[in-house]
């Protein structure tokens, strides 16, 4: 157990930092900077290096550590929904990032930014959790550096399966992140980590259940099994596809590409009660001189 201390305390450590960052960035920075660039990319970072530490948990702590799926799902729960609660607004992820720019929340530059410091923070986290693990405070850190000589893919599945499996992931994701998108930043934190844990129990043996690009490539992309381009195919074309599909389901347009409404018809503002015609209210009314039109003789 001496490892997963220490692995939870590095996760611990990575969210202190982050968030002391951005505290610090917030109150020296200007207000679009901070929004822009610096949330997304410690965010970016933070997202990262917990991904990478807990991917090595899970492909070594069950023969190395003795302990099973269950502990690995418990802390992955645990950390989404810090995640949730710490990213102050921020993505991380280039699906969300592209689907604020389809309902025309963020113009183009504002998300070309955001992908690009989202890149950068992957990039940073690959740097910082690579130099953690070269001290081999754990048996696990040992291993690791000498299995990332030749990591293997996470596609455990064919191609067009694991498209697939990622792009379900990413809708069932997005559907559920648009649904509690106004509500409070804890509960729906809470609902999407249960999401994204339920989601990773079920699809995480077939294709590591990523549906977050940026994720994928840190974890994935470098390691043998696959071509980048079948990488590409299954990590971004899935979530990408996905996203759009619940955008879609959800609001029945996208706005970015087409505002007509394919899939619902617009609401009244107004309700028009229905009920049955009282009989002699429409001779009451025409007597009293409310109603503005006479029947015609030929109407009866």
């Amino acid at each position: 157990m001496a490892g997963l201390n220490v692995s939870i305390a590095f996760f611990l450590s990575v969210v202190a930092i982050c968030e002391v960052i951005r505290q610090v960035s917030k109150r020296l920075l200007p207000l679009g900077v901070y929004l822009g660039l610096v949330r997304e990319l410690v965010s970016s970072l933070q997202l990262c290096a917990c991904c990478l530490e807990l991917r090595m948990l899970m492909e070594i702590g069950p023969w190395g550590g003795g302990f099973g799926p269950d502990v690995i799902l418990t802390l992955l729960f645990i950390t989404y929904l810090i995640h949730g609660v710490s990213f102050d607004g921020a993505s991380a992820n280039p699906t969300i990032s592209l689907q604020e720019f389809l309902v025309m929340d963020s113009s183009f530059v504002a998300t070309a930014v955001k992908l690009l410091v989202q890149f950068v923070g992957m990039e940073a986290a690959g740097i910082l959790t690579t130099h953690y693990w070269s001290w081999e405070l754990t048996d696990f850190h040992l291993i690791q550096n000498l299995m990332a000589l030749d990591c293997s893919s996470s596609i455990h599945t064919s191609l067009y399966h694991g498209i697939f499996v990622e792009g379900v992931c990413s809708f069932f994701f997005h559907l559920v992140a648009l649904k509690f998108q106004h509500s409070h930043p804890l509960y729906r934190a809470s609902v999407l980590a249960v999401i994204v844990t339920t989601l990773a129990y079920i699809a995480g043996p077939f294709t590591g259940a990523f549906f977050n690009p940026t994720l994928a490539s840190i974890v994935t992309f470098d390691c043998s099994g696959n071509i980048l381009q079948e990488y590409v195919q299954v990590y971004w074309l899935g979530p990408l596809t996905g996203m759009l599909a619940a955008l879609l389901l959800y609001q029945g347009n996208i706005p970015r590409l087409f505002q007509k409404n394919l899939l619902y018809s617009p609401k009244s503002k107004y309700r028009t009660p229905k009920g049955k015609a009282v009989p002699g209210l429409r001779q009451e009314a025409m007597g009293k001189g409310s109603c503005s039109c006479e029947l015609s003789p030929g109407a009866e």
